[in-house]
């Protein structure tokens, strides 16, 4: 398994990300004197709503890629494949968040925001593709 301690890596980053923005967001709602759950208005010129939704997003793309990624090792994936697309998700999960947070135009639906998402999304069906392939070979 050491050969593949760069993605190991990555996956506990992601899990952390994911941990640290649960509690941005329960620390953002607690101050604001809101209740746990969704955040009214669903708008995304409201910083406790868009705070709410990229936590809630890290978890709903977090085990689609993690669950592939572990069977990836499993399966005998090549390392360097692996921790590039690990790496390459990360990064893209890493600037959505920031995107998405600081809000503007470019956090709007339609926008950067959605392309980074897409693109992650994208990495995980090469991830899934990839890992179906070396189990079957």
């Amino acid at each position: 398994m050491e050969a593949y301690s760069l993605s190991t890596i990555g996956v506990l980053a992601l899990c952390l990300v994911s941990i640290l923005l649960a509690v941005h967001s329960g620390y953002s709602k607690g101050r604001a004197g809101a209740l746990s759950g969704p955040v009214l208005p669903a708008d995304d010129a409201n910083l406790l709503y868009r705070i709410d939704r990229v936590h809630m997003n890290s978890v709903e793309a977090l085990s689609p890629f993690v669950v592939p990624a572990v069977l990836a090792m499993m399966v005998g994936v090549g390392p360097s494949t692996l921790a590039v697309l690990v790496w390459t998700y990360v990064a893209l999960r890493l600037v959505h968040t920031a995107i998405y947070l600081r809000g503007g135009n470019a956090a709007k639906r339609g926008s950067l925001r959605t392309i980074l998402y897409v693109s992650g999304a994208l990495v995980t069906v090469i991830l899934v593709a990839v890992t179906g392939w070396a189990a079957m070979h």
